[in-house]
C-alpha cells in the first residue's frame, strides 16, 4: 500500500518551482492557481527570496499549488480518478491537508484555493497581532519534552514523531525554551511567522467558519487521514469542519503515521515541496520505502513506486 503525503509550511525554498515550469502547461496552471489565491505564484515559486516566501500569506497557497501541480504531473489531469480503486491513502501536514483534500476529491481545486487564500490571509493577520513563533524540539523523552513545553507556557502544536515535537507561542516563550532546552534535546527556532495550531489563531478559525457556506465539500473518493487524530475522514462536511478547527489545534502527524503503519503501508511518496515528511517516515516508519518528489526528474521513480505499491483493487 502507498501513502501519498503533502507537506506543510516551512517546506518551501527559493526557486523550488523553477524546474516544474519546463513542463508543458505548468506555467499556465500555476498562473491560474495564483489568480484564484490572489498571489503571484509564478514569481514567488521561482525568483522570490526566502524571506518573501516565509510570509504566511505567500507560503500557504504556494505549497498547496505545488502539490496540485506535482500530483497532475504524476497522475494526469484528474489525480482523484487515477487514485480511486488503488491501494492508496492520502494525508497532508497542516496546510498540506488542503492539498490532500483536493487529491481525494473532497475539495475542488477552486475550493482548495479559496480555502487556502482565506486561511493564509487570516492566519497572517492573527500572527501580526502578537509576535509569535515556533520551535522544533528534537530528541529527549517525549513526556519530558511536552512537560517542558507546557512549563514554558507554550503549546505542543505539532506532534510529528516521538523524536520531534514543535512548540508554539510568543517569541519570549520560545526564547525561554531555547535558553533552557529539555534534557537530551535540541531546540531549533523555525522560519515561520506565527504560533500556528494554537489559540493565537482563533481569529482565523472565525474567518474560515464565515467562508464555509460558500464551499462544497464532498466525501473523499480516496482514503483521507485527519491531522486531528490520524483517523479516516468520513464525509465532506467532516473534512471541512476538521480543516477549520485544525488552524488552532495541534497537528498529530505521529498518529497519521501510526494509522499508515497499521494499514500496512509499504511506501511513502511526498509531493513537492518534498523532503520533510519522508524524513519523518524514515525515522517513524522503519522499513518503509520513501520518495520525495522534488523536481520533474523524480517523476519516473515516483511512477514506478506508484505501480509497485498501489495495486489496483481486484488485481492483488
Amino acid at each position: 500500500m502507498l501513502a501519498i503525503v503533502c507537506p506543510g509550511q516551512g517546506s518551501q525554498s527559493p526557486g523550488f518551482l523553477s524546474p516544474w515550469l519546463e513542463r508543458p502547461g505548468v506555467r499556465e496552471q500555476l498562473a491560474a492557481l495564483g489568480e484564484a489565491a490572489g498571489v503571484d505564484l509564478l514569481t514567488h515559486g521561482t525568483v522570490s527570496d526566502a524571506e518573501t516566501i516565509k510570509d504566511t500569506a505567500v507560503a500557504q497557497p504556494l505549497i498547496v499549488a505545488a502539490g496540485l501541480i506535482t500530483a497532475q504531473a504524476l497522475l494526469g489531469i484528474d489525480p482523484t480518478a487515477a487514485l480511486a480503486g488503488r491501494q492508496v491513502v492520502v494525508a497532508g501536514h497542516s496546510v498540506g491537508e488542503i492539498t490532500a483534500a483536493a487529491l481525494t476529491g473532497t475539495f475542488s481545486h477552486a475550493d482548495a484555493m479559496a480555502f487556502v487564500k482565506e486561511r493564509a490571509n487570516s492566519m497572517a493577520e492573527a500572527a501580526a497581532a502578537t509576535p509569535t513563533g515556533m520551535a522544533a524540539v528534537v530528541g529527549g523523552d517525549a513526556e519530558e519534552v511536552v512537560a517542558a513545553i507546557a512549563a514554558a507556557g507554550l503549546t505542543a502544536a505539532n506532534m510529528n514523531s516521538k523524536g520531534q515535537i514543535v512548540a508554539a507561542g510568543t517569541l519570549e516563550q520560545i526564547a525561554a525554551l531555547l535558553a533552557a532546552p529539555p534534557a537530551k534535546a535540541r531546540v531549533i527556532a523555525l522560519q515561520v511567522a506565527g504560533a500556528f495550531h494554537t489559540h493565537h489563531m482563533n481569529s482565523a478559525v472565525t474567518a474560515l467558519k464565515a467562508l464555509a457556506p460558500s464551499l462544497t465539500p464532498h466525501a473523499p473518493k480516496v482514503p483521507l487521514l485527519s491531522n486531528y487524530d490520524g483517523a479516516f475522514v468520513p464525509t465532506g462536511d467532516a473534512a471541512l469542519d476538521s480543516l477549520i478547527a485544525q488552524v488552532s489545534r495541534p497537528v498529530r502527524w505521529d498518529l497519521c503515521m501510526e494509522t499508515m503503519a497499521a494499514m500496512g503501508v509499504t511506501a511513502v511518496l511526498e509531493l513537492a515541496p518534498a523532503g520533510t515528511l519522508t524524513g519523518l517516515a524514515k525515522r517513524g516508519m522503519p522499513g518503509v520505502k520513501t520518495l520525495a518528489v522534488k523536481t520533474p526528474d523524480d517523476l519516473e521513480a515516483a511512477q514506478e513506486l506508484l505501480a509497485a505499491h498501489s495495486v489496483e483493487e481486484g488485481n492483488q
